[in-house]
C-alpha cells in the first residue's frame, strides 16, 4: 500500500462538504495512518474501542451476531468513515469492524477529538453534524438488511 499524504483529507468525503479549512488542519493534527491486514477484526461489537476511523483505501464489513450468526450489515470502503461511537462517551461499539481486505485508514482518538469540540464549538458542530448522518446511513442500512433477512422470500430460500 501506498502512503496516505494528509493534505489528501481535505478530498476525503467525510469533510468535503462540512468542514472549514481550519477544521481539516485540525483533523490532520490528530490524524494517525494505519493499516489493517485482510480479515482482521478492527472493533468487536459490544467493545469499547476508543478510536474513530475514515477509510481511505480498502474495504470493511460491520457486522452483528444475530440469531448466532455473523450478520454482514454493511460493507465500507474508501471515503467512509468508522467508528462513531466513540464519540458517545462510555458508548460500546454497536457492529463488529473486519477487513475484507488491505484497508488504510486515518485515526482519531475519541477523548481528543472531544477534546478539540470543547475547544472549538464550530468544529464540534461540523464533527457532530456529520456524524448524525453517519449514524442514520448506518441505522438505515441495518433497517434494510434485517427487513431483507426476515422477508418471506428469503425463508423460502434458507435464509
Amino acid at each position: 500500500m501506498t502512503a496516505l499524504k494528509l493534505p489528501e483529507l481535505a478530498k476525503h468525503p467525510f469533510v468535503e462538504d462540512e468542514f472549514q479549512p481550519q477544521h481539516i488542519e485540525k483533523l490532520k493534527g490528530l490524524a494517525e495512518e494505519v493499516r489493517f491486514a485482510p480479515d482482521q477484526v478492527i472493533f468487536r461489537e459490544g467493545e469499547d474501542s476508543p478510536y474513530f476511523y475514515l477509510i481511505v483505501s480498502g474495504r470493511v464489513g460491520l457486522e452483528m451476531l444475530a440469531d448466532g450468526r455473523m450478520l454482514r450489515v454493511q460493507t465500507l470502503g474508501a471515503g467512509d468513515e468508522l467508528g462513531w461511537s466513540t464519540l458517545l462517551a462510555g458508548s460500546q461499539k454497536h457492529f463488529q469492524a473486519r477487513a475484507l481486505g488491505p484497508v488504510e485508514a486515518l485515526r482519531f482518538g475519541g477523548a481528543e477529538l472531544l477534546a478539540a469540540c470543547k475547544d472549538d464549538p464550530s468544529f464540534g458542530y461540523a464533527l457532530m453534524h456529520r456524524l448524525l448522518a453517519v449514524v442514520a446511513e448506518r441505522l438505515e442500512a441495518t433497517r434494510l438488511q434485517l427487513i431483507d433477512s426476515f422477508s418471506p422470500v428469503a425463508k423460502k430460500a434458507g435464509a
